[in-house]
């Protein structure tokens, strides 16, 4: 060993070895193997090297590095920066110890080490409880708007006041551990005058009772306040008025003590231990110890005490346990023990007694205690005490056998108790933790989950057990422990559920709650809304009211807005407070009139939104007398507008900002060429300034100011429109890319802890890297690794991870492909199209940061090798979509654009259809859509009878798959989201009516029907517990043989429902169908947990017609033709394709051809006059030649009538309506088509 005492310490560490290389190795038989290093003293330890032994196989490749003070109460040390066998961090300690993890396949451990660090110095005081330092201000009090508290902390106990200090009109400061967190509370203002408006509170930090080291600095800048707590970091400002703390008197540390009772706290005070101390740059301690008249020192010491609690951790949840052996002598049974755990379940103790043939188990239930005594396998009692146990905070548990009586006790509540038939009396041992696997055949066995957490202070019959002993295996026997350390750690801090999810945790794994989010995923970062109107058009959907989130996964939450989808252009419509006119009068420069514009979503959300958009325009209607917009002798604007950014705009039209002018003067059809606006011309008659704006970079007007009004007559009239845009200008993105050698670069990947990578391609080569960035070892990469293979890999630190899909048809086929690759600390994924989903879970244990250090590369890679050759357009990394467009403009071997037919916005596949190239043109690729024909136009309609239906069985269960090779199917179970789109056309005059039903796994269900009156009713149960929601969007019979159109759209707890309206409806919650059985159109027999309305609508089914079914992707009515005979595709009665979609065209069109025909007639009155007396002629002869046909016939009538039974034949409603059809000569659909 080699030391060097100088400012840069440097330790070598090698052992010599009579096996011939240097360095250290344990044999093979020890069951305890690691490598601890004395320091001597506590260092600063900034990096650690290693490396195997010398000359030797010997050498390890991981370890679990463990630090502590004292030697005893370890912690594990966790790195995120490790960048090779040199580990660089910052480390206080004396002690380190090295555990191999992995070692040489062919040899054994082997280890040499270096420690790099300087010396540490510092000032320690300790609290026990009853002591405290209070700082003394020279003056009665201080009033500061800066402060600054550092200092460094260490405790076993989870609560107790650190920092504290008050004034005597209400300011007070105070730092305090609150069950192992820190709080800090402050107020500003005077209590008396503005009670609570200045206080703020600020929680940081968890599990800070674990006995080592934690840093706190607290900055404060009037009343902005930084928070930091080991490397974690909180920004708040108080509220309130002032800007200055005032303390007076004296500032305490390790309590709040009495005034004038020295040794007496107002609340629990601090016990452990403080170092570097610092208020405002005093070193308190330092004061103290050399005993300076400002500092006052009650029972404090200036050396750290060191507690004898040993920890011990049971590490697995399966095979873990510790078996402790009774004195066989005893007659009763007592045990005490602490433990702390993030597991709602598992077993803590077993016990034996009278010879084996009873047994107490007490196990952790949700949370709870439950001690179970079973007198034999049929009979047993229970005592269940405790709430929320599974908290990570240490809960003390007492047990006493003994007599006819067993006690249970947790924390400080009274025990509970429970009667025994016969005297109790321990066996040999008891079990803790769970059970060994030699005894499963003897009766004990895990009930749940064997004890995963931290035990200490384990007592049996009052002998306190001494781990050490246990650990050497003189005492009892364990598997699956660690001693002396408390491997509890909080997968919470920093919360890694983005988007506001809710963290929770078990000891080995994080989850998160993505709830009212609007996101969804393992940490909730992905939406669970499409980006722009232009993606719901390409989802299916027609105009409405549609939440879209411009940014993705980013950091902006979804708006609402309105779509409106017409054949050409798709446009956004983003509504304000003020969209009537307004009247001003009685305006000036001095005192104008201003209004202020408050959208439905943010700047921040408008910003994205308009950014993403080809254009956006907003209209302003202006109309004037005696009222100019600006200043006739010096051009000074006397009214204007200003922009998102808060700007001030003096243009009233058009695209190109910077020129005070107005529409007029744009078109040069001013009234007045003298001036550049109509209400310049100052006439006492109403002039229009009305213009469009439509430079988007200034959009949208969030303000408007009027001030030359104030004359006689003087008078204005305005209204700002709604802001309006089309178009998304990334959803078409593109660059081709046709040198291998050529790429485009970014900026480096900002995705340490999570990343979302989509885009399409196509290609005709059968490989490329489409994506890569890389660092110093860490890389992450996209690629098109073989003809039919897309590849996914990256690697954080454990070692490269492969994630693979296998198309049965080959990618490489000049057709556009969608990948989308994401990555979290929870799990990664890969998905192509719609093959099955490829995930893998990251390890529990391990890193989590992508550390990259490069530019990123598009299309090919650093090396200049396996470059992609084709088409990527829409390449979105973490909601932000790159422009590779504009990129490509100033790159060789790429080019903007992709050539083809479907390489462009214009909608040349309707209703979802996809565009497929051909080498002479496009084809339509309808199997996703409910239309057919060769744009995916035409309707696909069915009628049904009495009885009749189709039934859809999702695959089993929904085909995400790990990385393991399953071909895809075109009907397959839907992605895990709380999401549903469905539209389809109804034509009917029964009542009631199945239309539509899905059911789960989970008996969830949504249906669609018409109730006994005819109203159209929409039914959720999401959750069993709950009633289910009902919405009627309108109260009219639907069963009025007329078509007539559904569209409904969920997205999480938001529904919109377009029925001639469109209407938003809230469910009360925003569960998702978990796993779906299946979907049915029309007869629906009983089914468990499906409500009675539900059920008689089932029994009922649905006669008539329906026509363009969706279901997110799926097109039942189309499936139900084309995979007759399939195992997922039941069709039960007679169905029959039909045109009633067509139908309804035709008679729309009709009516408003007769409309048209009425309006033209009013202008023509002679041609009316002549067809009503030609058509009055006409129903003259028919009535004549009617009234004798039905004379001649009705002697005959009657006797045909008096031969049957006097009773009135209604036909059926399916006969009815199949006649009617057969009027209009209902024709079957042609199914020569491309692709349905």
């Amino acid at each position: 060993v080699r030391i060097k005492h100088v400012r840069f310490l440097f330790l070598t560490l090698v052992i010599q070895s009579h096996f011939g290389g240097g360095g250290w190795a344990p044999e093979r038989t020890d069951r305890l193997r690691w490598l601890q290093v004395d320091l001597r003293e506590r260092v600063e330890v900034t990096a650690v090297a290693t490396q195997g032994r010398f000359g030797s196989p010997d050498w390890v490749t991981s370890y679990m590095l463990l630090y502590s003070d004292t030697g005893r109460a370890w912690k594990q040390f966790r790195q995120e920066d490790n960048i090779g066998v040199t580990n660089i961090f910052f480390l206080l300690t004396r002690f380190l110890r090295f555990l191999p993890v992995d070692w040489s396949p062919g040899g054994w451990m082997g280890l040499r080490v270096e420690v790099y660090g300087c010396a540490y110095k510092s000032d320690v005081a300790d609290f026990n409880g009853r002591s405290s330092l209070l700082y003394r201000f020279n003056q009665k009090s201080t009033s500061t708007v800066k402060d600054v508290i550092s200092l460094r902390f260490k405790s076993q106990r989870g609560d107790g006041v650190l920092v504290h200090g008050e004034g005597q009109r209400g300011d007070y400061i105070t730092l305090e551990l609150h069950k192992g967190r820190l709080a800090l509370h402050i107020n500003l203002d005077d209590v008396k005058m503005h009670p609570s408006s200045g206080h703020v509170s600020v929680f940081l930090g968890s599990l800070l009772d674990d006995q080592h080291w934690h840093s706190v600095l607290i900055e404060r800048f009037n009343k902005q306040i930084n928070f930091t707590v080991d490397r974690l970091t909180k920004h708040v400002r108080t509220g309130g008025l002032d800007d200055s703390l005032e303390v007076d008197y004296e500032l305490s540390f390790g309590g709040i003590p009495l005034p004038g009772k020295p040794g007496t706290f107002l609340r629990k005070n601090f016990h452990g231990c403080m170092e570097n101390l610092y208020y405002n740059g005093v070193n308190i301690i330092d004061l103290a110890k050399r005993r300076k008249p400002q500092i006052y020192s009650g029972n404090v010491t200036f050396t750290c005490s060191e507690p004898q609690l040993v920890s011990a951790t049971f590490l697995s949840s399966s095979s873990s346990f510790l078996s402790l052996p009774l004195d066989a002598a005893t007659e009763t049974l007592s045990v005490t023990f602490q433990f702390r755990t993030w597991n709602r379940e598992g077993m803590l103790l077993s016990a034996w007694l009278r010879r084996e043939s009873e047994r107490l188990l007490l196990l952790l239930v949700h949370g709870q205690l439950r001690l179970t005594h079973h007198r034999s396998a049929l009979q047993s009692s229970d005592i269940v005490i405790g709430q929320a146990l599974s908290d990570g905070q240490w809960h003390t548990v007492s047990i006493s056998v003994g007599g006819f009586q067993v006690s249970l006790s947790v924390d400080d509540e009274p025990p509970s108790t429970m009667q025994l038939k016969d005297i109790a009396q321990p066996e040999r041992s008891v079990l803790i933790g769970g059970c060994p696997s030699v005894l499963t055949n003897q009766g004990c066995r895990n009930p749940t989950l064997a004890y995963q957490g931290c035990m200490r202070s384990v007592i049996i019959n009052n002998q306190p057990i001494n781990f050490n002993l246990v650990q050497q295996g003189l005492l009892g026997n364990y598997s699956k422990l660690q001693f002396d350390i408390c491997g509890i750690r909080d997968r919470c801090l920093p919360n890694y559920c983005e988007h506001d999810g809710e963290c929770s945790q078990s000891w080995n794994t994080l989850f998160c709650d993505c709830s009212g989010t609007g996101y969804t995923g393992a940490t909730c970062h992905n939406s669970i809304f499409e980006p722009s109107c232009e993606a719901h058009r390409l989802t299916g959907s027609a105009s409405g009211f549609f939440s879209i989130d411009p940014d993705g996964s980013g950091p902006l939450k979804s708006t609402v807005v309105y779509c409106n989808i017409t054949d050409d252009k798709v446009w956004t419509v983003v509504n304000h407070n003020s969209t009537e006119m307004v009247r001003v009068q009685g305006s000036s420069l001095q005192k104008p009139h201003v209004m202020k514009f408050n959208y439905s979503t943010s700047l921040e959300q408008l910003r994205t939104l308009v950014g993403r958009s080809e254009q956006c325009q907003q209209e302003v209607v202006y109309l004037c007398r005696k009222s100019r917009l600006f200043n006739t002798w010096d051009g000074t604007p006397l009214s204007w507008w200003l922009d998102r950014a808060g700007e001030r705009r003096t243009y009233w039209g058009g695209f190109l900002p910077g020129v005070q002018q107005c529409a007029c003067s744009l078109d040069e059809n001013c009234i007045d060429m003298n001036h550049f606006c109509n209400c310049d011309a100052d006439h006492s008659s109403w002039e229009n300034d009305t213009g469009v704006l439509s430079y988007k970079e200034h959009l949208p007007v969030t303000e408007i100011l009027v001030g030359d009004t104030n004359r006689s007559g003087s008078e204005a009239i305005y209204r700002v429109g709604s802001l309006h845009c089309y178009g998304d200008r990334f959803l078409w993105n593109a660059a081709s890319f046709y040198q291998e050698s050529s790429y485009l670069h970014f900026p480096m990947l900002q995705a340490e802890l999570s990343i979302d990578i989509s885009l399409y391609f196509k290609t005709t080569a059968p490989s490329g890297v489409f994506l890569e960035n890389l660092g110093a070892k860490d890389f992450i990469r996209v690629e098109l690794s073989a003809p039919s293979v897309v590849t996914f890999t990256f690697d954080v630190g454990n070692g490269p991870v492969v994630l693979m899909v296998k198309s049965h048809l080959p990618l490489n086929d000049k057709q556009w492909h969608y990948v989308r690759a994401e990555r979290n600390v929870k799990e990664a994924s890969l998905q192509v199209d719609q093959l099955p989903l490829r995930f893998l879970e990251a390890p529990s244990e391990g890193h989590t940061h992508l550390q990259l250090n490069s530019q990123l590369f598009i299309g090919g890679t650093a090396s200049r090798q396996r470059g992609f050759l084709g088409c990527i357009r829409s390449l979105s990394i973490n909601g932000m979509t790159l422009d590779l467009e504009e990129r490509a403009k100033m790159t060789p071997g790429v080019s903007s654009g992709c050539p083809g037919h479907c390489s462009s916005q214009n909608s040349l596949c309707h209703n979802r259809g996809k565009c497929i190239e051909k080498s002479s043109g496009y084809v339509c690729d309808c199997t996703h859509s409910a239309y057919g024909g060769p744009n995916c136009k035409k309707e696909v309609s069915m009628s049904f009878e009495s009885g009749s239906s189709v039934t859809y069985t999702f695959q089993e269960p929904f085909s995400v798959m790990r990385n393991h090779s399953r071909q895809s199917s075109a009907i397959f179970a839907q992605s895990s989201n709380s999401r549903e789109s469905i539209a389809f056309s109804f034509l009917t005059t029964q009542t009631p009516a199945m239309l539509l039903t899905v059911n789960t796994y989970h008996q969830q269900y949504m249906a669609i029907i018409l109730a006994h009156n005819g109203s159209l009713q929409i039914w959720y149960r999401l959750n069993r517990e709950k009633e289910p929601d009902i919405f009627t969007p309108t109260s009219l019979n639907l069963a009025n043989g007329e078509l007539h159109r559904v569209q409904i759209h969920r997205e999480g707890r938001d529904m919109y429902i377009d029925k001639d309206t469109n209407l938003k409806y809230s469910l009360s919650t925003d569960k998702e169908l978990i796993t779906i059985r299946s979907l049915t159109l029309g007869k629906v027999t009983g089914r468990a947990g499906v409500d009675e309305e539900v059920l008689q609508a089932g029994s009922r089914g649905f006669i008539g017609c329906l026509s363009s079914v969706q279901f997110n992707h799926l097109a039942p009515l189309k499936a139900a033709i084309l995979n007759r005979g399939s195992s997922l595709v039941s069709v039960l009665g007679n169905l029959v394709e039909s045109n009633c979609g067509e139908l309804a065209d035709k008679s729309s069109s009709r009516s408003f051809r007769g409309k048209k025909l009425t309006n033209a007639a009013q202008s023509d009155s002679a041609v009316i006059g002549g067809l009503i007396a030609a058509v009055v002629l006409i129903t003259l002869c028919a009535v004549a030649v009617m009234t004798r046909f039905l004379y001649r016939h009705r002697n005959e009538r009657t006797q045909q009538m008096a031969s049957v039974k006097e009773k009135d034949h209604q036909p059926r409603p399916e006969l009815r309506y199949r006649a009617e059809l057969d009027l209009h000569g209902a024709m079957r659909d042609s199914r020569k088509e491309y692709f349905i």
